[in-house]
């Protein structure tokens, strides 16, 4: 082998070993919700780097990077014998989506991919997977639920970018193989951002939806719909009912859509949720939060005002700017919750709370009174609850 090729391969392996083995530190201070850490925790430099390069020194005798990745971001999660997993969406610089599996043992740092990206056979048109929701349902499967995109057939002709939004499903009980099921089908032209209810509602399947009149607006979809599945193999929703509206002048005023499938707790269901706004500099994407009944799934019983999660930071920064986005956590027995967030369309990161302090969050936080004075009333009623309490030093 050539010098050329010995100095970049040892170069190589020393910066990713280095990389995925680099430790995580909790941020303190913030809002006292949740924890920030220091470092992203999957970037696209975290692929193996067997994906990227031909380590065959005649065939790639300057050792060039032949497949190229882009970003890591956007991963559903779940716990799985004892390890934390993320099903990411990792982005060649193809601009194609495809998932792959990383593993930590303690949720926070230490994310290694593991050897080959998962296999999922596209249909019909299919040019794009991306997005995957990661569920173990009371039924014994692990279900993957995503987006599939296609070149919308009615396009213009000239138009590249028209595109068409479904809901994929597919199944698998260890991780590595996967059966994939008969795509959604609801009364929407499209769906993004589909969600499975990890139980039985009435002996049926239980879906969370996005109704979207086409690939980019919501259009007359007026927020996160709802709806009952009979057979997942053959799923249909015959009845799609929205159960948390877009608002006017709200951080959900141009779409929103449900993250990661919601959290049982004795207080009802956590969700966790992404809203969508328009300004000046191009779409916001941001995280909040809401609470259902424990018995009807439909009835949002606590909804805090405004964004629970924003980007900060070099986490503004990305191929899609001033983003945040969820599709996965996990809640373990003793509480804690990882909040597994990308930033900017880029990178994968995790922020730490507890049920106790989300439910805290989600119960006692004032909810949105819609206008600029009933935020300023908000503020004064706690100006004078706290003139009334044991002074406190500021």
């Amino acid at each position: 082998m050539n010098n050329i090729f010995n100095e970049r391969l040892a170069y190589l392996q020393k910066s990713h070993h280095e990389l995925i083995n680099k430790p995580n530190n909790k941020v303190y201070g913030g809002n006292g919700i949740f924890e920030r850490f220091e470092n992203p925790i999957l970037t696209g430099a975290h692929a193996p780097l067997t994906w990227r390069y031909d380590f065959d020194a005649e065939a790639n005798p300057f050792l060039m990077e032949r497949f190229g990745i882009n970003a890591a971001f956007n991963a559903g999660a779940i716990k799985f014998n004892g390890k934390y997993i993320l099903l990411v969406r990792v982005e060649g610089v193809d601009r194609k989506s495809f998932f792959a599996v990383a593993v930590s043992d303690n949720g926070i740092d230490g994310f290694k991919f593991w050897d080959k990206p998962v296999v999922i056979q596209h249909r019909g048109n299919e040019t794009n997977l991306y997005d995957m929701r990661v569920v173990q349902h009371e039924d014994g499967w692990i279900y993957g639920i995503f987006c599939t995109e296609s070149k919308d057939p009615m396009a213009p002709e000239g138009d590249q970018s028209a595109a068409v939004a479904q809901c994929g499903i597919v199944r698998t009980k260890d991780l590595l193989n996967w059966e994939r099921l008969a795509d959604l089908r609801t009364p929407s032209p499209q769906q993004r951002n589909v969600v499975l209810h990890p139980e039985f509602v009435g002996g049926k399947y239980a879906v969370y939806t996005r109704p979207q009149d086409s690939f980019i607006e919501a259009g007359k979809g007026g927020g996160i719909g709802f709806g009952l599945v009979d057979n997942i193999e053959n799923a249909v929703v015959d009845n799609e009912i929205v159960i948390d509206r877009k608002v006017y002048h709200t951080i959900y005023e141009a779409k929103n859509g449900l993250g990661p499938a919601p959290i049982k707790t004795d207080k009802g269901w956590l969700h966790l949720a992404h809203g969508v706004r328009n300004t000046a500099a191009g779409l916001r994407y941001t995280l909040y939060m809401f609470l259902t009944d424990l018995n009807d799934l439909t009835k949002v019983i606590h909804k805090p005002a405004g964004y629970f999660l924003a980007p900060e930071g070099e986490e503004r920064v990305g191929d899609v700017s001033n983003v945040a986005f969820s599709n996965g956590w996990i809640a373990d027995e003793d509480g804690t919750v990882y909040i597994y967030y990308a930033s900017s369309d880029t990178r994968m990161h995790v922020a730490v709370s507890t049920i106790e302090r989300l439910l805290d969050y989600v119960i006692n936080t004032p909810e949105d009174g819609f206008t600029s004075f009933q935020s300023v009333n908000t503020i004064c009623k706690l100006v004078d609850k706290n003139s009334s309490v044991n002074k406190v030093t500021i």
